[in-house]
């Protein structure tokens, strides 16, 4: 048996799982769900029928990990031999910035694509404030790093440049100059090519 089972969809946020896999370099073994049949498996060990969701076949027992934000860190966490940890001076932003993606970015493009407008007066109520103000906090970080801690590739960059790479294809962040860099960036490592190959294969074969 494969250490991880990992039920996915290729039309789905599975391809930020399925780097991060790439990037720790464990055996897995992929489940493609059928959004009409959902396998018991997938509604037992996640009752949300939500993918990704990934079971660590661990030696101590099996581990139910959902959420992508929580699956990158699971990973990185259970494999520190892969060196996307933080170090202790990494940490910081580290955690700043995937939960800043998960939360305040994830929020301002759902709002915008679902054309929902927050007065101005009313910004203070919501975690993300405004779409402007979020996505040009996050231009503004990526203007003096190269990556979300500096000069190093994390895990964190998996998941936030998934979310990135994501909204630029699909126009739903606009094509900042340091934006664009950055995605250029995680678009060139050899797991993010491996894994979006896969996914993009399985999704041609789809179509036929």
């Amino acid at each position: 048996m494969a250490a991880y089972t990992f039920f996915t969809h290729p039309m789905s946020r599975g391809q930020i799982a399925r780097w991060a896999l790439h990037e720790t370099g464990v055996d897995y073994e992929q489940v493609i769900v059928d959004w009409a049949n959902k396998p018991a498996a997938l509604m037992a060990a996640n009752p949300m029928g939500k993918v990704p969701t990934v079971i660590h076949h661990s030696e101590t027992g099996d581990r139910v990990i959902t959420e992508c934000a929580a699956i990158c860190a699971y990973l990185a966490e259970a494999n520190p031999e892969a060196e996307l940890l933080p170090s202790d001076a990494e940490l910081a932003d580290y955690l700043r910035w995937m939960f800043f993606a998960a939360g305040p970015v994830e929020q301002a493009i759902l709002g915008k694509s679902m054309g929902w407008d927050v007065p101005k007066e009313r910004e203070g109520m919501v975690g993300f404030g405004s779409f402007d103000r979020t996505l040009g906090t996050l231009r503004d970080h990526f203007a003096g790093s190269d990556f979300v801690c500096g000069e190093r590739f994390t895990m964190a960059d998996v998941y936030v440049g998934s979310q990135v790479d994501w909204g630029l294809t699909f126009g739903s962040i606009p094509p900042e100059p340091e934006l664009v860099a950055y995605a250029d960036r995680i678009q060139a490592r050899p797991h993010y090519k491996a894994a979006k190959g896969i996914d993009n294969d399985l999704i041609e074969e789809m179509r036929k």
